[in-house]
């Protein structure tokens, strides 16, 4: 069974999917981390969230629940912001941008915390090395992050979210950021 949509044919496995993905994030349920615990940040701005990530690039040592380092982490949330400057190299269809997409980050937004996937790279990005330096990671980030608080010109659709406004890219941003840092504790 198919269902037509202006941009994309669905199939019954495809719409399945999506609806899943939809109800996932409208009740906060991330099924590949349940039985784990993070520590629950939440930052309203991009600011708060680079204090965070340059605490964290001064510990001695870090206990991580993710599989990605935090040099990786650093350089997949700067690849998110400079997308959003730039244009993100694989969106999805404009329906799942309007509809699933849509739903997801009014959902996050409205109780001010992502969930998703940690080590799961932006779609058609380039790999994030494991070798990073902290440091040149923790550089590129706020690169990222000073040229987007100064942008003028219009942003580029999100991948998955579709068109949003300079404060809710902000917000997505510093939710992004969030939990992916979450997923970091001093040791």
């Amino acid at each position: 069974m198919t269902f037509q949509c202006r941009s994309k044919t669905l199939n019954r496995r495809d719409l399945l999917v999506t609806t899943s993905a939809a109800v996932l994030a409208a009740t906060g349920a991330d099924p590949a981390r349940a039985s784990e615990t993070d520590r629950a940040l939440m930052f309203q701005t991009l600011a708060q969230a680079m204090e965070e990530a340059k605490a964290l690039t001064q510990a001695r040592a870090l206990k991580s629940l993710t599989a990605w380092n935090l040099p990786q982490t650093l350089v997949h949330a700067a690849q998110s912001i400079e997308y959003s400057m730039t244009g993100f190299p694989q969106p999805k269809s404009t329906w799942f941008q309007h509809t699933v997409g849509a739903a997801a980050f009014a959902v996050f937004d409205l109780r001010g915390r992502m969930s998703h996937s940690l080590v799961d790279p932006i779609p058609g990005a380039p790999a994030v090395d494991a070798v990073t330096d902290t440091y040149q990671a923790l550089e590129r980030l706020e690169i990222a992050a000073a040229r987007f608080q100064v942008w003028t010109a219009p942003l580029q659709p999100h991948f998955a979210y579709g068109a949003l406004t300079k404060p809710a890219y902000e917000r997505a941003h510093a939710m992004h950021l969030a939990n992916h840092l979450s997923a970091f504790f001093v040791s």
